[in-house]
């Protein structure tokens, strides 16, 4: 089934069962879709804040979102996220160290949102390296576990009395501002033609109502 999403003739058969809007679509919006930076979250207790972060990874064009459950995992609510499941990859993980490890193996910095005194201000932080955004339960913020093996931290400005916002509203902004400097940046962060394959593969999949069916037709053609 994995060769399949390499399998460019089978886009090719796919695509007949979609229209030419829906096929122009993908094609619009995988090409401000970007790996370079990926996001985490930490065990977060209130479902809604994980489903509110996955809809502004999908909107900003983060394509990967990993969650860890350690303790409150539960289901995305597809209310709030209002069909961003369908088109952001999640990867779960049982543990801190588990994502950490997972991302570091895959080229990532780690880089801890915290609310602290000498962190790097967002409109300071370095968009060159491939990053990893990792965000912290609403009542704790990131675990020890996490800061101590991130290799930067990062924090958004504030002048008023209250010295944190809520996590969903933290990724939006941090999220919208990176994602918008990337862009306008000479960096190499638009998806492979690879990975382009895949995703349209996979989101022409998700729009196809009998897709096993038309599948097993594919593979007795070839």
């Amino acid at each position: 089934m994995e060769n399949l999403f390499s399998d460019p003739n089978y886009l090719v058969y796919l695509e007949e069962f979609i229209t030419e809007n829906r096929k122009e679509g993908f094609l619009k919006v995988l090409q401000n879709r970007t790996k370079h930076f990926t996001v985490a979250i930490e065990d977060v207790y209130q479902l809604h804040n994980t489903s509110a972060v996955m809809r502004s990874c999908e909107v900003f064009g983060i394509q990967e979102l990993n969650v860890v459950e350690q303790r409150f995992g539960k289901k995305i609510d597809k209310e709030i996220a209002m069909g961003a499941e369908k088109w952001v990859d999640i990867h779960r993980f049982s543990t801190n160290q588990d994502c950490i490890d997972n991302l570091k193996s895959r080229g990532y910095q780690i880089i801890a949102t915290t609310p602290h005194e000498n962190d790097c201000m967002l409109e300071d932080f370095d968009i060159t390296k491939p990053s990893a955004i990792f965000f912290g339960t609403e009542r704790l913020g990131l675990s020890d576990e996490v800061l101590k093996q991130a290799d930067g931290f990062l924090k958004i400005p504030m002048v008023g009395f209250t010295e944190s916002l809520n996590i969903s509203v933290s990724a939006a902004i941090i999220l919208q501002n990176i994602s918008t400097r990337l862009r306008h940046s000479d960096i190499s962060w638009k998806l492979t033609e690879a990975e382009l394959l895949a995703k349209r593969i996979d989101w022409t999949r998700k729009s196809i109502k009998d897709i096993d069916f038309i599948t097993r037709k594919y593979l007795e053609k070839v």
